[in-house]
């Protein structure tokens, strides 16, 4: 069995990190490509089909991709106990994925906007079964980020092509689900096929399910709040407004769902290392390596928030288009979400599941889903795509503020040794350095890349001139990295 290495996080944040840069640098080409060739009525389409099937895609997995980190990392020392944990859970989604098939395809004949598309929704739900196989959770819980990242990666990479090869006009969204789902969930079917490594694939019996029961109905409970607020609001755009609509706030949307992946990146790889944590009693560990994910959420959050409501413009017109100048203001409006769903990623992922306080996370996110319903159903009628936005942002808002007020006790002392005062300096100067930049009337490729190399450059080299712990950290892993490269190089020459 795979054992924790001493500077494995390291290592998994930059393997995360890779990942999340091929999350974000697959839209980066083909988006533009597809969002001119789509127009933002196909693009709405495939949105609303995928935010529909998602809630599927959530009854079928009963909150299992995170339970099921923590469930896996508490045995991973073990192969029997291992493969008994990896099978339960997976017979518990096999039955419920079963369901989820039977409700949608008795929904998508009987209702007129989902059978107008039927080929589309039909499409779209096999990432229930592919979620289902795909066992992601059993390799986030053993920390094999390695495997994860270049399995996405060649994935991405064959719907890249894909994309460019078989899209042609504004009929071919279909083809682009498709593509999409190559990109994010067929892979998963190497994640079954790997899983012999880890775990004995033959049935062994004795299998017990209650003790994972109450747990998995928790973690469901929190997956159905989650997704409701995060989900709902291109559900609703979709019932309530046009598949054009849906395509802008889509276009913003993506955007920031980009960005956030990148500010948690670090949350997502400590979560099984926390979970081993708390279970071996590790306390001070655990709060240190918390106290770290708080910081670094911080430093990352302020600065890009900052920047892309500033270029929120650039960004739109070069990832979509002039037929997407309906996406700037929605996603000027969700860019603070990512300050706030960092933080709570900490909150609750990192710090509450860990120390088996759930409830707590499930309570703040039907605050969340709550608040996010009724100003949905204000706002979208009026104002459509930032409707949705204003609706997403006081959610997420909502759901930091009550998961604050619970862990206030333990996060109090983690946020005194943030340096507030450096990262708004710093972000400030290089807002100061790049405002102009626009005025200059170059392309928005030049505009983007010149102001992001100034901006981000100023920030940086303000935090290591005043000597900001994660900055200071940044810049010895990279030096390091460089270091074990150079003396890998010489050795292959000598």
């Amino acid at each position: 069995m795979p054992k924790i290495e001493k500077n494995s996080i390291k290592k998994n944040f930059f393997m995360n990190v890779l990942l999340t840069l091929s999350t974000f640098i697959f839209p980066l080409i083909t988006f533009p490509y597809v969002s001119r060739v789509l127009t933002p009525i196909g693009t709405g389409k495939v949105a609303m089909a995928t935010s529909f099937i998602q809630y599927f895609v959530m009854f079928a997995m009963l909150g299992i991709p995170t339970y099921g980190v923590r469930a896996v990392a508490k045995v991973r020392d073990n192969r029997e106990k291992l493969t008994k944990t990896v099978h339960e859970l997976l017979i518990i989604s096999g039955i419920t994925s079963l369901i989820a098939y039977v409700i949608l395809f008795a929904c998508i004949p009987t209702i007129p906007k989902l059978a107008a598309e039927k080929p589309l929704y039909y499409l779209m739900s096999s990432t229930i079964l592919l979620n289902c196989i795909g066992i992601e959770w059993m390799y986030r819980g053993l920390e094999q980020y390695t495997f994860i990242t270049v399995r996405s990666i060649i994935f991405k990479f064959i719907a890249l092509v894909a994309m460019f090869l078989f899209i042609h006009n504004q009929g071919d969204y279909i083809i682009y689900a498709a593509t999409t789902i190559v990109a994010s969930s067929l892979s998963y079917v190497l994640n079954f096929v790997n899983a012999r490594k880890y775990i004995d694939m033959k049935w062994v019996g004795g299998y017990d399910f209650k003790p994972h029961f109450k747990a998995v109905a928790i973690f469901l409970a929190m997956a159905v709040a989650t997704t409701v607020y995060t989900h709902l609001d291109t559900v609703m755009l979709g019932f309530m407004t046009t598949d054009t609509d849906v395509g802008y706030y889509n276009a913003a949307v993506k955007i920031k769902n980009v960005l956030v992946s990148i500010v948690t990146s670090l949350g997502v790889v400590l979560l099984p290392r926390a979970s081993y944590y708390v279970e071996t009693n590790r306390m001070k560990d655990f709060k240190t390596i918390s106290s770290k994910a708080l910081d670094f959420v911080m430093v990352a959050a302020i600065p890009v928030t900052v920047y892309f409501i500033y270029f929120a413009r650039q960004g739109i017109m070069l990832l979509s288009g002039e037929a997407y100048m309906g996406s700037i203001q929605p996603m000027q409006i969700l860019m603070p979400t990512i300050i706030f769903i960092g933080i709570t990623n900490i909150l609750g992922i990192q710090i509450l599941v860990p120390l088996g306080k759930e409830r707590a996370v499930l309570h703040s996110e039907i605050v969340g889903a709550v608040v996010d319903l009724v100003l949905n159903f204000l706002l979208i009628p009026k104002y459509a795509a930032s409707g949705a936005a204003i609706g997403t942002l006081v959610a997420e808002l909502a759901v930091l503020i009550y998961q604050m007020a619970v862990l206030w006790s333990v996060v109090r002392p983690m946020l005194k040794d943030i340096s507030y005062l450096k990262i708004l300096v710093g972000t400030a100067l290089a807002l100061i350095a790049t405002f102009w930049i626009p005025a200059l009337g170059l392309r928005n490729f030049y505009t983007l890349a010149i102001s992001a190399l100034l901006f981000f450059g100023i920030y940086l080299g303000y935090l290591i001139l005043r000597k900001e712990p994660i900055a200071l950290e940044a810049l010895r892993f990279v030096k390091e990295k460089l270091h074990i490269n150079k003396s890998t190089k010489r050795g292959e020459n000598a």
